[in-house]
């Protein structure tokens, strides 16, 4: 295998990328990401356009944080330490979502999309994942998710060097 800093995104992307519409609702959002062992998939409307991205941290602060609450922080610090500040381990681990819920994915993803060239290095994903606190990008080509790094990917990387 190539040297670390020889490694590009492509080279570790998962090429199969689980991704989740924006108008399912929550039942159907947790029984997707226990199903395939995830927690976290990209969001897209209908046409396949980008939306954001949704994960277990969002299902559990939407189900035991008070609306007005995320309000008070900026949606980057809320999505960081929301859940911290509001719940400990054992609720955000047992998290409950309701069947038949009128929420949807789009009322608590965040839209915030943090994506990567497949010619960018390991580092620069690094960087990103670490400066923007986050565990997974997507990897885009023309506009579309052509394959998502995960911090899991990395460290494999790093490993089997």
């Amino acid at each position: 295998m190539d040297s670390i800093v020889d490694i590009t995104v492509s080279d570790i992307m998962q090429r199969e990328v689980l991704a989740v519409e924006n108008n399912w609702p929550l039942d159907q959002l947790a029984r997707f990401l226990t199903d395939h062992q995830i927690s976290g998939a990209p969001v897209i409307a209908e046409d396949n356009s980008l939306l954001g991205v949704v994960s277990l941290t969002d299902i559990v602060r939407h189900s035991g944080t008070p609306e007005s609450h995320a309000a008070e922080h900026s949606t980057h610090e809320y999505y960081l330490h929301g859940l911290e500040m509001q719940v400990g381990q054992n609720v955000s681990r047992n998290f409950h979502v309701e069947e038949e819920s009128s929420v949807t994915v789009q009322d608590i993803m965040t839209p915030m999309i943090f994506e990567i060239s497949e010619n960018a290095s390991l580092q620069e994903a690094a960087d990103t994942m670490v400066k923007g606190h986050i565990h997974r990008l997507f990897v885009t080509r023309d506009g579309h998710i052509s394959g998502i790094v995960t911090a899991l990917d990395i460290l494999a990387a790093v490993r089997d060097q």
